[in-house]
């Protein structure tokens, strides 16, 4: 799959998540086979300001390379400001968010409040395209809500502005991450635009992204929410894609082992401290699914050392008869 004069391996990408797709979870899921991952949305105003803050979300490592980087913002100005700042790093596309339906975002008229006036979206587009030497790329949703379906009209509009390819996420800003992802909305953006769509929502199996390329013709799949506690996601589906060979499932002791992995990798980039912090839940993740885990995940979350961390899953594998 190409965007613009990107090559990447393979049409499967990771997600953009707050919170989630830091540099330790984005090498992982790149050592899974994904074919591009996405950076934690970083904010223009945060850039353009130089907060130190911000600056912290933008480190890149060369094993996960190609890296999307996506900023949010609705302001042109800055949004233009933020992009030129960014033409020396190390990512390969440059990524507009206008999906994002926290709050905290909208309330600014950022992230999918911006689906709400395409007149603006479409000089935020035309803003970063002319400062970006990255193809600028955008992730969009259904629609602010059922009453104002617009993905269609906006990604018309993104394409015209410049953009080399557009993600859709089938839901709207109103439904969150509940109900059903719309994937007739991704097919219907497809048949719209000739830059390269992206289908995001609803991929949690190997059969739940190959229907969505059958069932919307898209260019790609973006996998958010299913990746969690399963970066092997990625590669049985790129196998799969490339052979028609369906491999296993992980098995617990993958997960434990990923997770403990996954631990390290955290604790190397932000310290014991906060990473154990931030693994509680990465680590409630993998447990999902595996058999006599509820009171496991339960104490995990008053955890406080690696140490501790590594002996209770390990324990948890002994006492399962899993050998270590």
């Amino acid at each position: 799959m190409k965007i613009d004069n990107v090559t990447l391996d393979n049409p499967v990408f990771l997600a953009p998540m707050a919170g989630v797709t830091d540099l330790s979870f984005r090498l992982i899921c790149k050592e899974m086979g994904c074919g591009m991952v996405y950076m934690e949305m970083v904010s223009s105003k945060g850039l353009y300001y130089e907060d130190k803050k911000t600056e912290g979300l933008l480190k890149i490592h060369p094993k996960e390379k190609p890296v999307a980087l996506q900023i949010f913002g609705s302001d042109p100005n800055i949004m233009s400001k933020a992009a030129y700042m960014l033409n020396n790093r190390e990512n390969a596309i440059l990524d507009i968010n206008m999906g994002c339906p926290t709050p905290k975002i909208v309330k600014n008229g950022d992230g999918s409040a911006l689906m709400k006036d395409v007149k603006l979206a479409g000089e935020v587009v035309k803003a970063v395209v002319k400062e970006s030497v990255k193809p600028v790329t955008v992730k969009i949703r259904k629609g602010w809500d059922e009453n104002s379906v617009n993905a269609v009209e906006l990604a018309k509009i993104i394409e015209e502005n410049g953009a080399k390819a557009i993600a859709v996420h089938g839901r709207t800003r109103e439904q969150f991450y509940s109900g059903k992802a719309d994937w007739d909305i991704i097919r219907r953006v497809k048949a719209a635009v000739t830059i390269p769509v992206i289908g995001n929502g609803d991929v949690f199996t190997v059969e739940d992204g190959i229907n969505l390329l059958k069932a919307t013709k898209c260019d790609g799949i973006m996998i958010g929410r299913g990746s969690q506690g399963n970066p092997w996601l990625f590669k049985r589906l790129v196998q799969y894609m490339k052979t028609g060979e369906l491999t296993p499932e992980p098995t617990a002791r993958d997960r434990i082992f990923m997770a403990l992995k996954h631990m390290d990798l955290v604790i190397t980039h932000k310290s014991e401290y906060i990473g154990i912090k931030e693994m509680r839940k990465h680590i409630a993740w993998y447990l999902k699914g595996l058999k006599g885990t509820a009171s496991l995940r339960n104490k995990i979350n008053t955890i406080g050392t690696k140490i501790e961390m590594e002996n209770v899953l390990i324990e948890y594998l002994n006492s399962e008869g899993i050998e270590v």
